[in-house]
């Protein structure tokens, strides 16, 4: 059975000297706490965590932002304002993870041999 299937729905930012992504649950929920700041960012977000790619756009290696990183784009290393821009000012994108196949149960030994 194949895993690691699962729809990752992100906000791309392009920021001036640096691209930044942050991971939401799904697009009707962001589209609710566009329109209604008292939705917590918590239902929104999916992990509490700003991504930078150094550039590389959306697809680029995800790397922590860090609080320099965050400065020098925003103008503050609050979290939870610079999120709030991130989702103002980004561009959603959906993608659907490549599937996986792996064994279920490696203590089987060397499947496919015979003794």
């Amino acid at each position: 059975m194949p895993r690691g299937n699962e729809t990752a729905a992100k906000i791309f930012y392009k920021g001036r000297s640096d691209d930044f992504i942050v991971f939401v649950d799904d697009l009707d929920i962001l589209q609710k706490w566009k329109n209604d700041r008292s939705i917590a960012l918590s239902n929104v977000l999916n992990g509490w965590k700003i991504f930078l790619t150094h550039s590389h756009g959306a697809q680029g290696v995800l790397d922590t932002a860090s609080q320099s990183s965050l400065q020098n784009e925003f103008g503050t290393t609050n979290e939870d304002e610079c999120i709030t821009k991130i989702l103002e000012g980004g561009e959603y994108q959906a993608s659907s993870a490549r599937e996986r196949e792996g064994s279920k149960n490696d203590s089987n030994g060397a499947m496919g041999t015979s003794r």
